[in-house]
């Protein structure tokens, strides 16, 4: 009954926050963990022990499947070179640039672990890219490619934090091995979101005369699909992207006009319930990861979460600004890349400064193992949360309150240039 109030409880505060945020104009996100972080000071407030699988089982697949449903296919795919360049090329090159910053700046932290804080913290949030930049009044295209990128890195991220947790087990590293591991990873992940996609296709046909059936198969198949890829070990993340396009395309030439207002009206409650709890879970989560880092070294982490935070940003900025340029050099240069795969600095800069760490950073930190396979405890398990955490934390507050400003600003610029000229 005691977790049973605390569940309530929370959804309360959720919803309070979530509606002042809309009143004062700060972005939901920023508000609900700066709430959360409050709260979880509190003395009366007990203990929150997160599972992360709970995590990644209950928000990962609606929220995904949401935000791939949501997204142009079209545009998706002009911006599929992007895209593809900063889910997987970014979130490797993050990897290694946390890992390299990271062992040198932290004492005792040893090659293996400083890459799996790299792994951990290599992948931005849709959620958080949405959460923050909705309303702002961002280009089709800009959302497209966060929104994109969100959705595909993920699994790159969890891959790289398979490889290098296995590293701290003893397990050697063999990048041929991992190289093809990846590639079945991502692949099995594509054939079963096609497959599970055509399964409910003909579930819809079949019970195309029952509105409540066909929303209800659409709300379960994402976990479905998640489940299923797990237990094969593939990227469940692909999976159910692969579904929410595939129903997406679906839904824009076959489904009636009231099963779309339904089915929308539905999942605008569970995603508005979604993003606002997990938001508020990672900033209620802080200070009880705090108290499990010794207190004379918390200033410390604190500092190596801000400088790792900048490191991470600038690796976004430099590979952001460089696929900038190779688009325009290939375009200059005749090659097979349409005009509207373009963007200019102005959308540079934007992306680089959208892109946060969010719940997949918090959940695969969470779910690092406690006790290794030889019986020891996994090494700086504590410290390495906190770090994820904190970094979390600092992105997502530091950019998400900047952001409105900063774009502001970039529109007042263009409207004097326009004025100017």
């Amino acid at each position: 009954m005691e977790n049973y109030a605390v569940v309530l409880s929370i959804m309360a505060v959720m919803i309070g926050l979530s509606g002042l945020a809309d009143k004062i104009k700060i972005a939901v996100p920023v508000v609900l963990l700066l709430g959360g972080m409050g709260i979880g000071f509190l003395p009366i407030m007990p203990e929150l022990d997160l599972d992360p699988e709970i995590i990644m089982l209950l928000f990962l697949p609606p929220l995904l499947y949401d935000a791939a449903f949501n997204i142009s296919f079209r545009t998706f795919r002009t911006h599929l070179n992007t895209i593809s360049t900063l889910a997987i090329g970014l979130v490797f090159l993050t990897t290694v640039g946390i890992a390299v910053v990271a062992y040198y700046l932290i004492p005792g932290l040893t090659w293996p672990l400083a890459f799996v804080l790299g792994a951990i913290l290599s992948a931005t949030d849709a959620v958080a890219a949405i959460g923050i930049t909705k309303g702002l009044g961002l280009t089709h295209k800009t959302l497209t490619i966060l929104e994109g990128e969100s959705l595909v890195n993920d699994a790159s991220a969890l891959i790289a934090y398979r490889f290098a947790v296995a590293a701290v087990t003893g397990i050697a590293f063999n990048f041929w091995n991992a190289s093809l591991q990846f590639i079945l990873v991502l692949g099995g992940g594509f054939l079963l979101g096609v497959l599970v996609t055509q399964i409910l296709v003909f579930a819809i046909r079949f019970f195309r005369k029952n509105t409540l059936v066909i929303i209800s198969l659409m709300v379960l198949m994402p976990f479905v699909t998640y489940l299923i890829a797990e237990h094969f070990h593939v990227s469940g993340v692909i999976a159910v992207v692969i579904l929410g396009l595939g129903m997406s395309r679906l839904s824009r030439s076959r489904f009636p006009e009231h099963i779309k207002q339904q089915s929308r009206n539905f999942w605008d409650v569970v995603i508005f319930l979604l993003n606002g709890l997990i938001f508020l879970l990672i900033g209620l989560e802080f200070p009880y990861v705090l108290k499990r880092v010794p207190a004379d070294q918390v200033w410390y982490f604190l500092g190596y979460a801000f400088v790792i935070a900048i490191v991470a940003l600038v690796i976004r900025m430099l590979r952001v600004y460089s696929q900038q340029h190779t688009l325009q050099r290939a375009f200059l240069g005749k090659r097979k890349i349409s005009k509207e795969a373009l963007y200019d600095s102005k959308t540079s800069f934007i992306l680089t400064w959208s892109g946060m760490r969010g719940i997949v950073s918090l959940a695969i930190a969470l779910g690092l193992p406690i006790i290794l396979d030889n019986g020891q405890a996994f090494p700086m398990r504590n410290e390495i949360i906190f770090l994820a955490i904190a970094v979390v934390l600092f992105s997502l507050i530091g950019q998400g309150l900047t952001l409105p400003w900063i774009i502001k600003r970039m529109d007042d610029k263009e409207e004097t240039a326009v004025k100017n000229s």
